[in-house]
């Protein structure tokens, strides 16, 4: 599929009824690994793709350039559409923000999001004026082309539980053009509930941060048309090599690689291609 095409794609699957997943992927591999398995659709993670790279998960973390070019290196290992976590737009500007969406769709990426964090501590949140505008102009540029952003309400991640103001923040990212409308860590099915009642836009969630959870059938009664799982199968994934490590380490046995996937299976859904030039 071309870019259009896997745009198309994904804007059916936020207009079909009920709710989908999908799922965070970190690298080519686990893009192959997750595709295989039959979902519709897939996500970058900046927190999962730091961990690979022995980074924290942090604004400064990550440059715009490494996160477009993994982003890039997912689109290459599967035909599925693809939406990017972009962060704060990768500066405060709105007009950054708008150049950020422009080489997203550039990579041939069918969507991404925007957030109104400014990984500050001492003041975590944009002000609503500032962080509007940074979506209108995001808007602006993602609807010169297909892609469908997503804007990003992080009051509940950065300490401001605030309900009422993050359903204001999401009206207005509505408003200014936003197609899809994210409040990471909400705290309960009442609180998505009311954002999904709320808001005239599709709704995504995140599952995975802590605990059990929702279920998909418990997330779509109430209102929500996608569930992404942020960084959580990256650190699922590095949490079964710890536990490898350890048991080898402290007993010195290696019953873990019972669980492992067999080599041959990994390697069926690996791309075979050789490099032109091994030296």
């Amino acid at each position: 599929m071309d870019q259009t095409e896997r745009f198309e794609v994904f804007r059916a699957l936020h207009a079909r009824a009920g709710a989908f997943v999908i799922p965070n992927v970190w690298d080519a591999g686990s893009a192959r690994l997750i595709a295989s398995l039959g979902f519709e659709a897939l996500a970058t993670t900046s927190a999962g793709y730091a961990f690979s790279k022995g980074k924290r998960d942090s604004f400064a973390g990550l440059s715009r350039a490494e996160v477009l070019a993994n982003a890039a290196e997912i689109l290459g290992a599967t035909g599925l559409p693809v939406s990017a976590d972009l962060e704060d737009g990768f500066d405060v500007a709105p007009e950054t923000c708008a150049e950020t969406i422009r080489m997203a769709i550039g990579t041939g990426l069918a969507g991404g999001s925007i957030e109104d964090a400014t990984g500050d501590a001492g003041a975590p949140i944009h002000d609503f004026s500032l962080a509007v505008e940074r979506v209108a102009a995001a808007a602006e540029a993602a609807h010169d082309l297909p892609f469908l952003l997503t804007a990003r309400a992080e009051n509940f991640l950065w300490g401001r539980p605030d309900l009422d103001d993050t359903i204001r923040r999401l009206q207005a990212f509505s408003a200014a053009g936003a197609d899809v409308l994210f409040a990471p860590g909400l705290p309960d099915l009442d609180a998505i509930r009311a954002v999904c009642g709320a808001v005239d836009k599709p709704v995504n969630v995140v599952m995975g941060l802590s605990g059990p959870g929702h279920s998909v059938a418990d997330l779509a009664a109430a209102g929500v048309r996608r569930i992404s799982v942020g960084g959580s199968f990256a650190r699922a994934a590095f949490g079964a090599l710890r536990r490898a490590a350890e048991e080898v380490r402290d007993n010195g046995t290696f019953a873990y690689a019972a669980d492992a996937i067999p080599g041959q299976v990994l390697s069926g859904l690996m791309s075979p291609e050789k490099p032109p030039d091994r030296r």
